[in-house]
């Protein structure tokens, strides 16, 4: 089967640190893998992009048609994506920017490349301007290196707190952002704002993941072979439930951030922020002496 323009562009994007000839020669260009809405594939789409200021922006173009593109989509469904600049790779949040902080941002990036202008003119939507913002906890949290099962746990917990520290803080700023307002022009919008509702579901979905992964595989082999943590594995897991009944609930107040209650949003989340705080304390004080000796990333089978 013949290779695709955009898997051709892509293979010479790895290739070359970044660098690719064509039409896209001395642009700035990066990947962005992002995961089907419907397919819950990994696919992969060469974008250009703009920075402004501190933010790393790309622009749902789509040449101008009519509709978005699909990595659009896919973004809105599961906001944690990855991205590739020149020998740089790392896992971000895609968040689209809003109202007038959108008109504003766009007309930064019209100033740096002209041609989104004419693709805005060609089409009747509002070409969306996605922020994508590094996911990674502050410098000095978690394991300064990740050799062992029970360093990558932690990496991932710490991330988890990160995320729910950076929500709660986005929550609570858009709560005062409301009361302080004054004057003329219109107060934050009274439910979620997408910036709120995609770490949120970044947060949601990534935990889901890694409850999944540790019933499914390190929990096991931990009880196996350590049959007096039992009662404290049926403790965990128990917490594992209690947890994803909370998450169901702030995910069903995410399907709509337009009229989702932010009052019952942000008790929701101070609930998990409880239950799961609690959860991670525990939990790594049980399972991750335990996991210590295990190298991280596995070795490969033997051939």
């Amino acid at each position: 089967m013949p290779t695709s323009f955009n898997q051709s562009v892509i293979e010479e994007f790895r290739a070359n640190a970044g660098k690719v000839g064509g039409p896209f020669e001395g642009g700035d260009l990066l990947l962005l893998t992002t995961t089907g809405a419907k397919s819950g594939e990994r696919t992969t789409a060469p974008l250009g992009y703009v920075r402004v200021d501190d933010l790393l922006l790309v622009v749902g173009s789509n040449l101008g048609s009519p509709r978005h593109p699909a990595w659009y989509h896919n973004l809105l469904a599961h906001p944690a994506v990855g991205v590739e600049i020149g020998g740089d790779e790392f896992e971000a949040i895609a968040v689209p920017a809003e109202g007038a902080r959108r008109d504003r941002l766009f007309g930064r990036v019209v100033e740096a490349v002209p041609g989104y202008a004419d693709y805005q003119e060609r089409t009747t939507r509002i070409l969306p301007v996605v922020a994508l913002e590094r996911s990674e906890p502050a410098p000095g949290e978690g394991p300064r290196e990740v050799t062992s099962l029970a360093d990558k746990i932690l990496e991932v917990h710490t991330w988890l707190r990160h995320q729910l520290r950076h929500v709660s803080a986005e929550t609570d700023a858009h709560f005062a952002a409301r009361a302080a307002h004054q004057g003329p022009g219109e107060p934050p919008a009274p439910g979620l704002g997408l910036q709120i509702r995609q770490h949120c579901l970044a947060f949601c979905q990534t935990l889901e993941f890694h409850h999944a992964s540790e019933d499914g595989h390190v929990f096991p082999v931990v009880a196996h072979h350590h049959p007096h943590l039992r009662e404290a594995m049926d403790r965990i897991q128990e917490e594992h439930r209690t947890v994803a009944r909370i998450q169901d609930d702030l995910v069903a107040l995410l399907a709509d951030v337009g009229t989702a209650d932010l009052e019952h949003f942000r008790a929701e989340l101070a609930r998990m922020s409880e239950e799961l705080l609690a959860h991670l304390d525990y939990e790594e004080g049980i399972v991750l002496p335990l996991l210590a000796d295990i190298p991280w990333p596995p070795a490969p089978p033997a051939s």
